[in-house]
C-alpha cells in the first residue's frame, strides 16, 4: 500500500498543492514553521478522518477560506483507490471512498493503516492516562472492528450514565442505571480482554525495537492496569453508585485504565533521561508499526515528523538503518537539516523523492 498522489486545498496554511510521491521514501525539509508538519497532517487526516494536531475541524481551514479539501490516490493490492474529504464551515464533513460517501466515518478507520512519530509523542510519558489509552485504542481500532465498535458503544453508554449522575431529579432511580450498567459491563469485558492480549503480544516487539534504537541494556516494560482486574464491572458500578452521584461522574470502568511505562522497573516519567524517553517513544511507535503490519497483512504508512530533534548521532544512525530495511513500506520524513536526510538517502538507493517547503509551498528537488 502506498500514497501515489496527494491534493490539498485550503488546509491549514496550505492554499493549494498537488504532489506525487515515491512508493518508498519521501523527505520534506525546510525551516521551522513553514508547513512541513501540515503536509504530514493532511496524510494523517486521510487515514483517521481527523487532524493529528488539532481536533477542531473549523480551525484547520485556511484562515481566509470557507472550506478545505483533501484527496489521496493510493495503490493498494495492485488496485488504485481514491479517498476524498471536504469540510465546510458549519456543515457536516464529507468523506468518500471511490466517490461514494461513507455512512459512518468509523467505517473508514483501518482502510489506510498509518503510524506517526512526532514531538507530541512526549505526552505519552508526561501527560495523564488518557493519552496512553488513546495509544492502545488507535493501534487496536485500525485492525479490529469489534474492538472499535465496543469502544464506541461503551463511550456512548458512559456519556449517558454520566448525564444521569448529574441529573438531581432522576439520579436516584435504580432502574435507570440498569439500562447503562449492564451493557457497559459487557463492552468493558471485551475491551479489557483485547487490551490485555494486545499488550502481551506487543511487549516483546517493543523490547526488540528499544534495544535496536538504544545502545543501553536497561529493561523496559509496559504494565496494563484496569478496574476489571477486581472482577465484574457491573458489580463495581453498583457499589460505587452513591459515590458517583456525589461526584457527578463514573469512577469505575475501562475509561480509567492505565498503561504504566517503565524502565528498570520504575516509571519512566520519573527516572527516564531525555535520550531514554526519546528512544522509548520511537521504539513504541516502531513496534506499533510492526504489530499493525502483522495484524493487517499490509505495510502501514509511516510518518516521521522532526524525528531527529534532540537525538545524538549514534541513535540517528541506528534509526536510519532500521527504517531503511524492507520491513518498512512508504515513509514520509520531515527535518530542518538536509544533512540528516542525505544520510537516509544514502541507504535507500534511487527510490526516493525530496521536497523543499517554504511558506507552505512545496517544490520537488
Amino acid at each position: 500500500m502506498y500514497l501515489q498522489k496527494l491534493s490539498v486545498f485550503n488546509y491549514k496554511n496550505i492554499q493549494e498543492a498537488n504532489i506525487e510521491f515515491s512508493p518508498r521514501l519521501n523527505c520534506f525539509f525546510g525551516n521551522n514553521g513553514v508547513g512541513k508538519t501540515n503536509f504530514l497532517d493532511a496524510i494523517y487526516y486521510l487515514s483517521f478522518c481527523k487532524s493529528h494536531t488539532n481536533p477542531i475541524d473549523s480551525q484547520n481551514i485556511f484562515h481566509e477560506a470557507d472550506y478545505f479539501v483533501l484527496q489521496g490516490n493510493y495503490l493498494i493490492g495492485g488496485k488504485e483507490e481514491e479517498y476524498y474529504c471536504a469540510m465546510k464551515r458549519r456543515q457536516k464533513k464529507i468523506f468518500k471512498f471511490n466517490k461514494k460517501e461513507y455512512e459512518r466515518l468509523a467505517d473508514h478507520i483501518g482502510r489506510l493503516p498509518l503510524v506517526i512519530v512526532s514531538p507530541a509523542d512526549e505526552n505519552l510519558i508526561r501527560e495523564g492516562s488518557d493519552e496512553r489509552r488513546r495509544f492502545m485504542d488507535i493501534a487496536l481500532s485500525q485492525f479490529d472492528r469489534s474492538y472499535m465498535e465496543a469502544l464506541m458503544s461503551y463511550n456512548k453508554a458512559l456519556y449517558q450514565r454520566n448525564a444521569l449522575l448529574k441529573n438531581e431529579q432522576m439520579n436516584k432511580e435504580d432502574s435507570l442505571y440498569e439500562m447503562y450498567d449492564a451493557p457497559m459491563s459487557d463492552y468493558a469485558g471485551l475491551i479489557y480482554q483485547k487490551r490485555r492480549e494486545f499488550i502481551a503480544a506487543f511487549q516483546p516487539v517493543f523490547e526488540h525495537y528499544y534495544h535496536s534504537v538504544s545502545d543501553r541494556s536497561e529493561s523496559i516494560g509496559l504494565q496494563y492496569r484496569s478496574h476489571l482486574e477486581q472482577g465484574n464491572l457491573q458489580e463495581q458500578l453498583l457499589r460505587s453508585r452513591e459515590k458517583d452521584i456525589i461526584l457527578g461522574f463514573t469512577t469505575k470502568g475501562i475509561h480509567k485504565d492505565e498503561l504504566e511505562m517503565q524502565i528498570d522497573g520504575y516509571p519512566i516519567k520519573r527516572v527516564g533521561s531525555q535520550g531514554q524517553n526519546k528512544s522509548y517513544l520511537i521504539a513504541l511507535k516502531l513496534a506499533q508499526y510492526e504489530y499493525l503490519k502483522q495484524a493487517g497483512k499490509k505495510k502501514p504508512i509511516l510518518l516521521l515528523d522532526d524525528l531527529f530533534d534532540k537525538l545524538d548521532a549514534s541513535r540517528v544512525e541506528r534509526i536510519i538503518q532500521l527504517v531503511s530495511k524492507e520491513d518498512f513500506g512508504q515513509i514520509f520524513i520531515t527535518d530542518t537539516h538536509r544533512e540528516h536526510l542525505n544520510m537516509i538517502l544514502q541507504d535507500n538507493g534511487k527510490d526516493f523523492r525530496v521536497f523543499h517547503i517554504e511558506n507552505a509551498c512545496i517544490c520537488p528537488i
